[in-house]
């Protein structure tokens, strides 16, 4: 029922099929460029890795700064402008001749991606009403899960047909499409315009602070943060030294790897499925007993590596189904909840930090996981990690309840506030 209203309201199917679009562009750039300075010019593993850190790193250390500015200028404006600023630094690649050259568009981009998804959260908040938002946060997932399996498929069989330069020019026609089909979405509704002009007098700083006191208002959101940027750092350390864990395996298929990471993300399609029909849930319990799923999931992929199991290109993708499906539950429900409970003109900046958080996370784990391996070996990091995330899981279901006392602040928060838009 609540699936069906989503489908019936034009402006968010607008802004999926956006975010589609953009999504599979995203990947497209990325595979071709790693082709290019990876194979073609012969870069440095090193060199390699600062393609990934300009993308995360203006994610991870902007996040509040951007977040403040989607909530303080016109949302619509800004993803347009983004998309249309990107699809002309992805030209630019297609041309690049210099690693510096890749870097500085990358950051630029980056940047544009920091205030593009904040900004893009706020829209949605401003579209959809609160009955239909954890299906509606529910789908977005979907298309992240769905995208990052099909993405550097398409990317691979373009890259090899056509080339990287004319994947490039793909690229930068996707985000081209996703302006043009944003350039439809409905201006900000009436709630919204009061919330920005009753703030009209306030600085950036101020907005940025109170942002930051709203949060901090919130164990739920707190802690829920803090929960979410723990065990995705401690995810991170064994996620990244997956390739090497297999190599622990005599006679694995050289496809394994490939077979996991796409099994990972049906996993997390499932789940983001499942919950888009079923909203009725509890997302602190979910966040906990999928951390306690994932942990399960490394624990396991450690355990029958070291005793050399049979089959493994069975028991493999089956233990990465579960841990996507487990990531899954981690995600999506406290996402939905964070979005729900947020007055709508305060969505960007607790996103910006939400995304803060979790991409520092990102950047930080592999590194030390990386170290971890080295000093360790993979397996011990694998069970360590594996039984860490079982430890959180443990200690938030047993202070869950207290947790959700501090729930009551946010939604006292959103009461004052003047409503959210209608779609």
């Amino acid at each position: 029922m609540m699936m069906g209203g989503l489908l019936k309201n034009k402006a968010f199917i607008t802004l999926m099929l956006a975010q589609l679009i953009s999504s599979i562009g995203d990947w497209l750039s990325i595979v071709a460029i790693i082709t290019m300075v990876g194979l073609k010019w012969e870069a440095s593993p090193m060199e390699v890795s600062f393609i990934i850190l300009c993308l995360a790193v203006p994610m991870a250390l902007l996040g509040p700064f951007t977040g403040t500015i989607a909530d303080r200028m016109n949302r619509k404006a800004i993803m347009i402008l983004s998309d249309v600023v990107r699809a002309g630094l992805i030209l630019i690649l297609a041309f690049a001749d210099t690693l510096w050259t890749v870097y500085i568009c990358l950051f630029i981009v980056g940047i544009l991606s920091a205030i593009f998804v904040p900004a893009k959260n706020g829209k949605l908040k401003e579209l959809i009403d609160q009955e239909n938002m954890k299906s509606a946060m529910s789908i977005t997932s979907m298309i992240d899960s769905g995208t990052k399996v099909l993405g550097p498929l398409l990317s691979g069989l373009l890259v090899s047909a056509f080339g990287t330069k004319m994947v490039f020019f793909i690229d930068s026609g996707t985000f081209v499409i996703s302006a043009l089909l944003l350039i439809t979405l409905p201006q900000a509704a009436a709630s919204v315009r009061v919330d920005s002009n009753e703030q009209g007098g306030a600085t950036f700083k101020e907005d940025f602070l109170e942002g930051i006191r709203f949060i901090k208002g919130s164990r739920y959101l707190v802690v829920g943060m803090v929960v979410l940027g723990v065990s995705l750092l401690i995810l991170q350390l064994s996620d990244s030294q997956i390739i090497v864990l297999l190599r622990e395996l005599p006679n694995a298929s050289p496809d394994l790897f490939g077979y996991i990471v796409t099994a990972s993300g049906v996993g997390m399609f499932f789940t983001g499925l499942l919950l888009a029909k079923k909203t009725d849930y509890n997302a602190l319990f979910l966040l906990f007993i999928g951390v306690c799923g994932i942990g399960i999931s490394f624990s396991m992929l450690a355990l029958l590596t070291q005793l050399d199991l049979a089959l493994p290109v069975l028991w493999g993708p089956a233990l990465g189904l579960t841990a996507g499906f487990s990531a899954g539950l981690v995600f999506i429900p406290f996402q939905a909840a964070v979005q729900t409970e947020t007055p709508v003109h305060m969505t960007g900046r607790v996103f910006g930090v939400l995304n803060s958080v979790t991409t520092t996370a990102t950047i930080i784990g592999p590194l030390a996981g990386g170290l971890l391996a080295t000093v360790l070996g993979v397996i011990p990091t694998f069970v360590i990690t594996g039984l860490l995330l079982v430890a959180v899981s443990i200690v938030g279901l047993v202070f869950k309840s207290k947790i959700e006392r501090g729930r009551a602040n946010v939604s006292e928060s959103q009461s004052g506030a003047h409503g959210t838009a209608s779609s």
